[in-house]
């Protein structure tokens, strides 16, 4: 072994980093350096500690990560003819299919470049099924892959030998995978990992973690009674970004989410950059900016659109087309806005505020990609609120700050469904699976009484469902160990297995004629869309998608058929994905900032008088105060309160404070969130309750209405049934694909349904129930948040009785005459009259 250099590793100075030579020729050939948290990185994973980098964008993480493996991989010994083929060396696991797809790419050029004898290749959900057979026989060196696709590979019977050979174990963007279910499937999957190659190392890339110390715990196995972490390497420095928000000359709409009044501007920022990233939150505001921009592309400048629902090969196009510089533009929502490495991205606009410190550093960071340029941005609010968010983001950019959320406790469901992971693999025995589990971080708290609830809710679906059949999956052996009832059981398990649950979507089929030969045949795949939108179309009416109007033609199976129809008034699909809650931090940030007269200097001036306006005509609330205002507005009259706490806290509170409400006999109608405001509209004048003290409000606020009165409602809301289909789905109590068929949403829903009424009647400590309240209060009802609001305004409200509407709540009033159609093209609100009155009586 000819080693010609090592090099010193900080802590681990003993250990050293050895670079072979063919390392050292290929960085001194392109003129380069190995950079010395890169030569750190190596020193430690070869004295056998796994490694977190914490390191700003294009300061080299991916290569730090592999180096690793491939300086291992340069100097292993020859296979020898005879024996058992080798299984994968490395695996590398990332959030986003196209994330993988583009770091194969990118290091496929060192490893032509070195000669070195290694292969490499991907295995996504977008992989053909010969390509993921012939993996199996003759696996690669390293494996790029996914969450889903690691789950479905340790559930297979030769996952022994497939893993046998593994050294390290690679997580890109690894805040990005942690933290939500999808991270607590992962963290199960490298437990098991952990177990079929004892000794190997874990490596963790990212630029933007807020808690390093729970991502060190994640990477390693935990035990009882310590807490283990792996080793930590913070790179400091990379250059400031450069931000801006949007100085537009148009006014800043009060309300909605579309932009459409910056269009020209964000127009002519593309037309003065090489090449432009687009961001938005949801597809909804992606399709309608594609087709906006395009408008107006007068110069004809080649712009796309990247999102999740369309096909596959429309993205590899685009991605394909970015790698090779031939897009000036292209219009995404959160596919593209981890890692992926196109140094001729010059600038990147995000159109809405960015709901996150933490998200915009990693999507800003999408332009240069070079650790010493600076990331050029622009934000782009959609509305007058959105304008302090983007500069409270802004200003936590040139700070450092993050506030990625919190690793939380494993979900119930996801473990459900590894138990019979593990099943269909091989017979398992429960003390050792229990050992493992429990290795995982966000599963080490695991009592062995809740592991045997699952474990009986895999063997019979619980107390009140073991009557049947179909809920009995694995049953216990002679011999003591766990395997599965039939064989079918592991092919359902295959088709159902990970945690994403998107909404019910159909194929997109594209016809040439409008024929029922044309449908019998099928059409060109454009995409996927979801079944609840398609309900609201007839015959005839044409939507946006793809960045194409298309008209509806029917829908047959599985498939939704259209024919090209340009025109330029269609319906566009609201989708509700990649929507992002408003996050702890830029909230506090934003009551500071509206609470300091000094700093409204900062903000646009049209912004800083509506904000002097309001001084005028009511409060300005203090950073922990919360201001409630009453004033009457036609027949009814109106309670806007400001907790500047997103809108799925506000969305909860506004269902508590009715009910009270209804008590108190205030004849509450009805409410709207946004993200910064709550409005609750009734019958009798809320302010002359206050006044006369048939009202409360620090009654009304109580912390104890996160009680009684939370469990009441959540027995009766939907929403909680909601939940409960995707505990279900998750959990495979009611798969949704079976062999040669595949049920419905609607299907799913009433079956889903009944379950969770037999539960809560007979069994209401049912395994699957609780499962589902975690996720309830978790998630969509952000109970915590609504907790720590309460908390914070005790003793700190204010009130304020107005005769009219006051500038503050024009934009959550304008949310009221909102219709909530599917399919709605722009915030068409009030009618244009009735908003201008509105928005006078509030200016005077």
């Amino acid at each position: 072994m000819n080693l010609k250099a090592k090099f010193g590793s900080g802590e681990n100075d003993a250990a050293g980093a050895f670079l072979p030579d063919r390392f050292l020729a290929w960085f001194a050939g392109h003129g380069w350096a190995p950079r010395p948290h890169q030569i750190d990185l190596l020193g430690r994973s070869q004295a056998g500690a796994s490694v977190l980098l914490i390191a700003p964008t294009g300061a080299g993480k991916t290569l730090a990560g592999f180096l690793p493996s491939l300086v291992d991989l340069s100097i292993r010994e020859p296979h020898k003819p005879g024996t058992r083929p080798r299984g994968i060396h490395t695996l590398y696991i990332s959030p986003l299919k196209a994330l993988a797809t583009d770091i194969r790419r990118n290091l496929e050029r060192p490893v032509a470049e070195m000669g070195l004898p290694v292969t490499l290749e991907t295995r996504t959900g977008d992989t053909s099924q010969v390509k993921r057979q012939r993996q199996k026989l003759k696996p690669p060196d390293i494996l790029l892959t996914t969450p889903e696709q690691l789950a479905l590979l340790i559930a297979a019977k030769d996952a022994r030998d497939f893993f046998a050979d593994l050294k390290y174990v690679v997580f890109d963007e690894l805040h990005a995978l942690v933290t939500s279910k999808r991270g607590h499937l992962l963290a199960l999957g490298l437990a098991r990992l952990q177990t079929l190659a004892p000794g190997l190392k874990t490596v963790g890339l990212s630029a933007t973690v807020s808690e390093p110390a729970e991502l060190c715990r994640w990477l390693v196995p935990q035990r009882p009674g310590a807490t283990l972490q792996a080793d930590l390497i913070e790179v400091a420095g990379g250059a400031k970004p450069d931000i801006a928000i949007l100085k537009s000359q148009e006014r800043i709409p009060w309300q909605g989410h579309t932009c459409l009044y910056a269009m020209p501007e964000i127009y002519e920022a593309i037309k003065a950059h090489k090449t432009t990233l687009l961001f938005v939150n949801t597809r909804f505001q992606a399709e309608l900016l594609f087709q906006e921009l395009w408008k107006i592309n007068e110069e004809t400048l080649p712009i796309a659109l990247h999102h999740g629902s369309l096909d596959v090969q429309q993205r590899r196009r685009v991605e394909a087309a970015m790698s090779e510089n031939k897009l000036r533009a292209v219009v995404a929502t959160s596919t593209l806005d981890l890692g992926i490495d196109w140094g001729d991205v010059d600038l990147v606009v995000h159109v809405g505020a960015p709901k996150g410190a933490s998200r915009l550093a990693q999507r800003i960071g999408r332009a240069n990609h070079r650790m010493d340029e600076p990331s050029k941005a622009i934000l782009v609010p959609s509305n007058r609120f959105e304008v302090m968010e983007c500069q409270a983001a802004l200003n936590a950019n040139y700070l450092g700050a993050q506030d990625t959320p919190p690793l939380r406790e494993g979900a119930l469901d996801v473990l459900a469904q590894h138990v019979l992971g593990m099943a269909v693999a091989e017979p398992f025995e429960p003390q050792a699976l229990f050992d493992e589990i429990v290795s995982a971080a966000p599963y080490a708290d695991l009592s062995w009484e809740t592991f045997e609830e699952i474990i009986d809710f895999v063997a019979t679906g619980g107390y009140a469902l073991r009557v049947y059949e179909r809920y009995a999956k694995i049953r216990k052996t002679e011999d003591g160990t766990f395997r599965i009832t039939h064989p079918q059981i592991g092919q359902i398990y295959r088709m159902n297995a990970g945690t994403i649950i998107e909404a019910e979507a159909l194929d997109v089929r594209l016809l040439r004629k409008k024929t029922k030969a044309s449908m019998a045949r099928g059409g060109f795949v454009l995409g996927k869309i979801e079944e609840d939108f398609l309900e609201t179309l007839t015959i005839g009416d044409t939507f946006l998608f793809g960045g194409e109007v298309l008209r509806f033609e029917g829908i047959a199976e599985t498939s939704c058929f259209v024919t090209r129809a340009p025109g330029d008034d269609p319906k566009v699909p609201y989708w509700g994905g990649s929507k992002f809650p408003l996050t702890t931090f830029l909230a506090a940030e934003v009551r500071r900032m509206l609470s300091d007269p000094e700093r409204w200097g900062e903000l646009p001036p049209q912004v800083g008088e509506w904000l002097e306006i309001q001084a005028l005509r009511s409060i300005i609330p203090g950073p922990n105060d919360l201001l409630v205002e009453t004033f009457p507005r036609g027949n009814l009259f109106y309670m806007v309160i400001y907790p500047f706490e997103g809108r799925l806290a506000h969305q909860t509170l506004g269902m508590l404070l009715t009910r009270r409400l209804e008590r108190a006999r205030a004849k509450p109608l009805g409410f709207v969130a946004t993200d910064y405001a709550l409005s609750i509209w009734g019958r009798a004048d809320m302010g002359a309750m206050i006044a006369d003290g048939r009202l409360s409000l620090d009654d009304l606020f109580d912390e104890d209405m996160l009680g009684d009165d939370l469990e009441a409602w959540m027995g009766d809301s939907w929403l909680l049934k909601r939940t409960f289909r995707q505990c279900a789905v998750i959990s495979q109590l009611t798969p949704k694909k079976h062999p040669g068929r595949e049920k419905t949403g609607r299907q799913v829903t009433v079956s889903t349904d009944l379950v969770y009424d037999v539960l809560r009647a007979h069994e209401p400590g049912h395994i699957l129930l609780k499962a589902t309240w975690a996720d309830a209060a978790t998630g969509l009802l952000d109970v915590a948040r609504v907790s720590d609001l309460l908390a914070r305004i005790k003793h700190h409200i204010v009130h304020k009785a107005l005769a009219r509407v006051s500038p503050l709540a024009v934009p959550v009033m304008l949310e009221i005459g909102r219709e909530r159609v599917e399919g709605e093209a722009r915030d068409e609100g009030l009618a244009a009259a009735a908003q201008a009155a509105l928005i006078d009586e509030a200016l005077g």
